[in-house]
């Protein structure tokens, strides 16, 4: 690679580590923010899942505003955005407040994130360049993670608020770089294409009602929640119609002819679902019933953020070796395994006790992360990388509301009382939904170890897709 190849990556690197570091902090700042603001549990979650809904919900309009509209120029509006946003929500007074600011500032990530990603698929060429880069990106993620857990524990034991302060302040230095390094991408050729805001509209409302469904079937009637859970399916059936029969769809249904991208996208889905969750469950635990600072729960799960380091070291060997698919199916079975070892939590465990669930988990994001970025971009055509991108980041975020709503909404439905017994019951109980997550996609992903998805190198491109690899190096 040149070496402004290297500094547009470095740019978009520092992106995605906002984005990670930006939520992991929040996490670990929940206990905070709810004693300052006396915030319920509810409430409280979502002030996470706001932010992955506002994610998840816009993600595909993004990707496709990227491709229509010019990656650079999506890049650096939606981060401006961002920047703005994410102060505002250190100036919140009230869980409204915060839940607005979290929502936008998720939007603007929604629209950021695959134009960022598009722009390296399309910069390096199909193989082993553009795998090495993408990596490196998600290793880059992974840190963020990691240090955001340390950087917002100190933070949170200062003021929570500079949680939200902070992220500007990064945002504003990778807007200067990004203005200064990504060059002008060329207008793309729009004639006869537009934005399909119908089916934008059908399926952001369609992912709201079904995580609201979720998050509320532990307080109503299991009618209610029924009714809640056939409007969004219902509305996903509109969106597909209006694919079908959009001029310019937000999605071309023959995408999912790649069997490795549907495999991935469900697979992410679910890793994000249980990966999120249990981090939730996991900080509630440590601070509110074990009565850790958040400066010690930071230190505890900065052992995850292992997958910083393995992720562009070891990662790209074992692929290399064995192929995506089979490291992805390793990666989700150690995430089980994960798990399966967290669930008989006690009220005195030490540490060392839940060392082993913690690394494993770290090693297992490790592995699957950034294989599943490689199997769900690789064989499709470069006018539809935004696409591509954006439906993988929906899927982790879509999967990470639902791991959110779905843990809140089994513990409180196993939590009889407040006392320590009765909310470790209710933890525990929640910790299946994680577990549950990871099986399902050690199963989905089995279906890649088959031919040559299990082996080295790209599956067959999808089909009605011709993929024209970008020269190295060669910014979009």
């Amino acid at each position: 690679m040149s070496g402004r190849a290297w500094g547009v990556l470095l740019v978009l690197c520092g992106a995605i580590f906002l984005e990670g570091i930006d939520v992991a902090m929040l996490n670990v700042a929940l206990p905070s923010i709810r004693e300052d603001l006396d915030l319920s549990t509810g409430t409280l979650q979502w002030v996470m899942s706001a932010y992955v809904l506002g994610y998840g919900g816009f993600m595909l309009l993004g990707g496709r505003a990227a491709d229509l509209f010019g990656r650079r120029r999506m890049f650096v509006l939606w981060l401006v955005v961002f920047l703005l946003f994410s102060g505002l929500g250190g100036f919140a007074t009230e869980g409204w407040t915060l839940i607005v600011a979290r929502f936008v500032t998720g939007v603007a990530a929604a629209f950021m994130t695959p134009a960022g990603l598009s722009i390296i698929t399309t910069s390096f060429e199909e193989g082993p360049q553009r795998n090495k880069a993408l990596l490196v990106y998600s290793g880059t993620a992974a840190g963020g993670f990691s240090v955001g857990l340390v950087v917002g524990g100190l933070l949170a034991a200062i003021d929570w608020r500079w949680v939200f302060f902070a992220p500007v302040v990064l945002s504003l230095l990778i807007l200067v770089a990004a203005v200064s390094l990504i060059p002008p991408s060329p207008r793309p050729d729009r004639k006869g294409q537009g934005v399909d805001l119908a089916g934008a509209l059908s399926v952001t409302a369609a992912i709201l009602l079904l995580v609201f469904g979720v998050e509320r079937a532990a307080h109503v009637s299991a009618a209610w929640t029924a009714g809640t859970i056939g409007a969004s399916l219902a509305l996903f059936a509109v969106f597909a119609a209006v694919e079908r029969r959009s001029a310019s769809p937000l999605v071309r249904l023959g995408i999912f002819r790649s069997g490795g991208l549907v495999r991935a996208n469900l697979a992410g889905m679910l890793f994000a679902a249980g990966f999120f969750g249990f981090q939730f469950i996991a900080v509630l635990y440590l601070q509110e019933l074990r009565g850790w600072s958040t400066l010690q729960t930071s230190f505890a799960l900065i052992v995850i953020g292992v997958d910083a380091v393995l992720s562009p070291t070891l990662t790209p060997r074992l692929v290399a070796r064995f192929g995506n698919a089979r490291v992805i199916f390793g990666g989700l079975v150690l995430a089980s395994l994960a798990y399966a070892l967290f669930l008989p939590i006690g009220a005195d465990w030490t540490y060392l006790a839940m060392l082993p669930s913690l690394f494993l988990l770290g090693l297992a994001f490790s592995l699957a992360y950034g294989p599943l970025t490689i199997v769900a971009t690789e064989g499709i055509a470069e006018e539809e990388q935004g696409v591509a991108g954006g439906l993988l980041y929906t899927s982790f975020q879509f999967g990470a509301a639902l791991g959110l709503s779905a843990v809140t909404a089994v513990g409180v439905a196993a939590t009889d009382g407040t006392s320590p017994a009765e909310l470790l019951d209710g933890h525990r109980a929640a910790l299946v939904v994680p577990l549950a997550a990871a099986l399902i996609a050690a199963a989905v992903s089995a279906f890649g170890l088959r031919g040559r998805s299990g082996a080295a190198g790209p599956e067959p491109a999808a089909a009605g897709s011709a993929d024209t690899p970008a020269p190295a190096g060669a910014v979009r």
